[in-house]
């Protein structure tokens, strides 16, 4: 190692090694990191939430257009089952385009690092605005079709890259407020496109396509505000290797007095990975030490689509009719879900640094398990009284607050906390395709679960939540305040113990 290099790290252990309630003492982020944040956000995950939920609004105006168009160019009216393939294609293309997206961005965000790879989807999100938007003038449906794929390639890319690109940004002790910005903006995008597929807003039937172009708005605000704020530190330093970089990079988004701490983690991280490269997505699944983490982070985000939460957001209607909302409050049932998850989100953001990951995410799915039996029994005596509606909806209201207030965050923060630099990119392509491959199967299999349990179907979504319950309490450690490499160390701790547990004595 040549010798400056070695005088740089000679001051290493007095800032390592300072006392724990310093390094976890919460000090308010600087506003260039907030900032920051706002414009990686709202050009990624905030896309993904909004294009979930601005679809569902016109569903039976987007349906009469395609018929209409059918009629003009056949002269016949559209059969029922074509007019059904060609929604849920519109519907589910959405899907196939995420997973694509997902597997993209882990090689994309390597190649043209976290800010290039997020300014470079925006792309990717006008063109869909452009093909959604034309559909109606040009008397083309095959566009809202194209344009829902290059919409889900967006979001795909933007679920996989922006997460990395504030775990990068972030110093170790608001790590978890930070990771909390995916979630916030996520039930933020879902929540504004409820709002603006309201009647008194764009959900007039002439409205439906500029609804679908306002995806473009978003795409319009990150490209006027991520260039003026650096690339991930971590990245230029680790990646990239440029030393001057990450220094710039930190003293804006830290200041100067916050930053040497943050830079000597980052340094001890890239002498532990010296001579690694970045994985990939199959050299993980081989890699042994990271055994535990892989499991962890599939387990966790195939039970965030597997719980119930998108099944209550794809057939809100259904749920509530169930219920016995009357239907012309329906809508607005679904905007107080959206408003519900949102506000939880925030309030998440608040706890997670004192109250920490695993109590949170533990909390959220034994509360939500205990929601299901609840709303289980309401559904099924809502008969008996005109009351029992109303607390079929308060049930939904409280599986959607305790979503909330733990798996709905604290998932996305721990596949970004549990693995190191070299790994990350490649366990977020991971994580990312079992989250759209469940996303995708709950929105079909959905349906049929509720056509054969009727009632207690929310009772197969109470048993994926008390089983991740079970398993995050045992195996999970606390990841509150500690840097990549500790939580490493105390996973191959883990893993020696039960190893050793395991062995049978001769």
């Amino acid at each position: 190692m040549p010798k400056d290099n070695h005088d740089e790290y000679e001051y290493t252990p007095l800032l390592i090694k300072e006392p724990e309630e310093t390094r976890r003492a919460l000090k308010f982020p600087n506003k260039s990191l907030i900032l920051a944040t706002f414009a990686a956000c709202i050009g990624g995950t905030f896309q993904y939430g909004y294009n979930v939920s601005v679809i569902n609004a016109p569903t039976k105006h987007v349906q009469n257009f395609i018929n209409q168009t059918w009629t003009e160019r056949y002269q016949t009216d559209i059969a029922v089952d074509a007019l059904t393939l060609l929604w849920s294609t519109i519907v589910a293309i959405f899907t196939l385009g995420g997973l694509i997206g997902v597997s993209l961005g882990g090689t994309l965000s390597i190649k043209l690092g976290r800010k290039g790879t997020l300014l470079t989807n925006n792309i990717l999100a006008l063109l869909a605005a452009l093909m959604m938007g034309l559909s109606y003038p040009t008397g083309s449906f095959e566009l809202i079709i194209i344009g829902r794929l290059l919409i889900g390639l967006n979001a795909g890319i933007g679920l996989c890259v922006q997460p990395l690109y504030l775990a990068e940004i972030a110093p170790t002790a608001i790590r978890g407020i930070m990771g909390m910005g995916t979630s916030v903006f996520v039930t933020g995008g879902i929540l504004t496109g409820q709002v603006m597929g309201l009647k008194e807003l764009l959900g007039r039937e002439e409205y439906w396509p500029i609804l679908l172009s306002t995806t473009c708005i978003p795409a319009a605000l990150q490209l006027l505000t991520l260039p003026w704020f650096p690339e991930s530190p971590r990245f230029l330093l680790i990646d990239r290797g440029d030393d001057e970089g990450c220094k710039k990079a930190l003293r804006e988004l830290h200041g100067v007095a916050n930053c040497d701490r943050e830079r000597e983690e980052m340094e001890k991280e890239r002498r532990n990975l010296a001579g690694f490269k970045a994985m990939k997505p199959w050299e993980l699944f081989a890699n042994r030490d990271m055994r535990w983490q892989l499991l962890t982070i599939m387990l966790l985000n195939s039970a965030q689509q597997l719980n119930g939460i998108n099944a209550i957001y794809f057939y809100a209607d259904y749920v509530f009719r169930q219920a016995g909302i009357p239907s012309e409050r329906i809508p607005y049932a679904t905007v107080g879900t959206g408003a519900c998850e949102c506000l939880t989100a925030l309030t998440c953001g608040l706890l997670i640094e004192s109250l920490g990951r695993k109590v949170l995410i533990t909390g959220g799915y034994t509360l939500m398990s205990i929601c299901c039996i609840l709303f289980t029994l309401t559904i099924t005596f809502q008969d008996t009284s005109p009351v029992f509606p109303y607390l079929s909806m308060a049930c939904v209201f409280a599986f959607i607050l305790s979503f909330g207030l733990g798996p709905g965050g604290v998932t996305n923060i721990l596949t970004m906390e549990l693995f190191t630099q070299n790994a990350r990119p490649a366990a977020y392509m991971i994580a990312g395709s079992i989250n759209w491959i469940s996303f995708f199967l709950i929105s079909m299999i959905f349906p049929f679960i509720v056509l054969g349990l009727q009632q207690y179907c929310f009772l197969v979504f109470m048993v994926v939540c008390i089983l991740v319950a079970l398993y995050i309490f045992f195996i999970i450690p606390e990841t509150k305040s500690k840097t990549f490499l500790e939580i490493q160390n105390e996973f191959k701790s883990a893993a020696k113990r039960r190893a050793t547990a395991l062995m049978v004595p001769e």
